[in-house]
């Protein structure tokens, strides 16, 4: 069995509601993201979604599957299940823990292109790197990538995260830094190259300090993806806001011999 991991940017101007008519700049990695899911999603039916909590936690969370972009503007009701879509007019009912940022762009791609649904996978912003590896082999086993029964149901993983946040002179961390472009060259190369080990050995005080955001998330995917046989495909990798955006796929298959 081979899977699609989908790699796309926690950012919410990636819904149209939210970015504005006027600000075509965002359409380009929009598209991208809305059109890697679409493509990786053909033939894939088991769909989940890797996201970092927006409060400082550690470890795998739980999360709504459903909630609204109303916290940056617009009510954009969005669900992990089918059923809502960019457009959609029902809002649903507040709950005591709101849907995180990783999750609602989860479900507004999901909804974008079709998935049925999409099971959550929600970490822990503070997550240590070996936490990361641990839950990505449990993950891997949960879903059985790689596993025995691995070639019955073809598995689809889209993870979200930004790179990070001072490329440019209007970037939102204050301006330009040169360690920041630096640290975002790796996370590039990593991904596309791709290189699960380069992800897992991003060093947490790096990140935090140079704003990136989706550290755990790749982390998480890399122990997932981790032995197989890997393929990458980048479609779009740039800093329009000063803020690193990636949207990449890896097809991955389990190791010769344990599947096919």
């Amino acid at each position: 069995m081979s899977s699609e991991v989908v790699f796309v940017p926690s950012a919410p101007l990636l819904v149209p509601r939210l970015a504005g008519p006027a600000a075509t700049d965002t359409e380009p990695v929009r598209d991208a993201a809305v059109s890697a899911l679409r493509m990786a999603a053909e033939g894939i039916e088991r769909w989940v979604a890797i996201g970092v909590s927006d409060e400082a936690a550690r470890g795998r969370l739980s999360t709504p599957h459903t909630g609204t972009f109303a916290g940056f503007g617009v009510d954009v009701p969005v669900t992990l299940d089918r059923g809502r879509s960019d457009g959609a007019t029902t809002t649903p009912a507040p709950m005591a823990t709101p849907m995180p940022l990783s999750m609602l762009i989860a479900g507004w791609l999901r909804g974008q292109v079709g998935v049925v649904r999409m099971g959550a996978i929600l970490v822990g912003r503070d997550t240590t790197p070996e936490e990361c590896t641990r839950i990505g082999t449990e993950l891997a086993a949960e879903l059985e990538i790689g596993g025995p029964g691995a070639e019955a149901v073809p598995i689809g993983v889209l993870v979200v995260g930004d790179g990070a946040t001072a490329l440019s002179a209007k970037a939102p961390a204050g301006g330009r830094r040169e360690s920041a472009v630096v640290l975002q060259k790796v996370i590039d190369q990593a991904i596309g190259r791709p290189d699960p080990i380069g992800l897992a050995e991003l060093g947490v005080a790096d990140c935090e300090a140079e704003g990136v955001g989706g550290r755990v998330a790749w982390q998480v995917a890399a122990a997932l993806c981790a032995g197989g046989e890997l393929a990458a495909r980048v479609d779009y990798c740039a800093a329009p806001f000063g803020v690193g955006y990636t949207v990449a796929r890896w097809t991955a298959k389990p190791p010769t011999g344990q599947g096919s």
